[in-house]
């Protein structure tokens, strides 16, 4: 919409009436990573209003501190929450659980490599799934040798357990 159809007052509100980013029901375990990286996104957070909160003649960032304020709360929610689970170095594991590295063999032979962590670690470009996800599912409590069946939308998947690391 063309600012021409906007009331300044409205301008200024925009922003601060924001929806809370829905907090996850499941414990919140973390790798040590998990953990480092929800450390970093408060600092960086806390950095970020401490430039905008003098700013407060300015809609734009009063926008941005009350989304700013808002991922803040979720996030030192999220702290707060967190369940360490450190993984042991030198112990192999015997079968998938939190915080494993397993490498998966497909239908056609292709291998596939994912570690299993917390929700907010999750992140499918870096091949980290949740421990809540269809695929963790399906690999946790299984050992090398074992086929399992990942039940996606675009078909099921049947994988078969190559290697488990931590």
């Amino acid at each position: 919409m063309s600012r021409g159809f906007v009331k300044e007052d409205d301008l200024e509100l925009a922003g601060t009436d924001l929806l809370e980013r829905p907090i996850s029901v499941l414990p919140n375990y973390v790798t040590p990573n998990g953990l480092k990286q929800l450390k970093a996104i408060e600092g960086g957070l806390l950095n970020e209003r401490e430039l905008l909160a003098p700013k407060k003649e300015d809609p734009t960032a009063v926008q941005k501190l009350a989304m700013v304020d808002r991922d803040l709360r979720y996030i030192q929610a999220r702290l707060e929450q967190a369940i360490l689970v450190d993984t042991p170095n030198n112990e192999k594991p015997v079968t998938v659980v939190f915080g494993t590295k397993v490498t998966v063999e497909d239908d056609e032979g292709e291998q596939h490599h994912f570690q299993i962590v917390g929700e907010d670690e999750a992140d499918i470009a870096l091949n980290t799934v949740s421990f809540a996800s269809p695929l963790a599912n399906a690999l946790i409590g299984h050992i090398i040798g074992d086929s399992v069946s990942w039940k996606r939308p675009a078909g099921d998947l049947n994988l078969e357990i190559i290697t488990i690391t931590y």
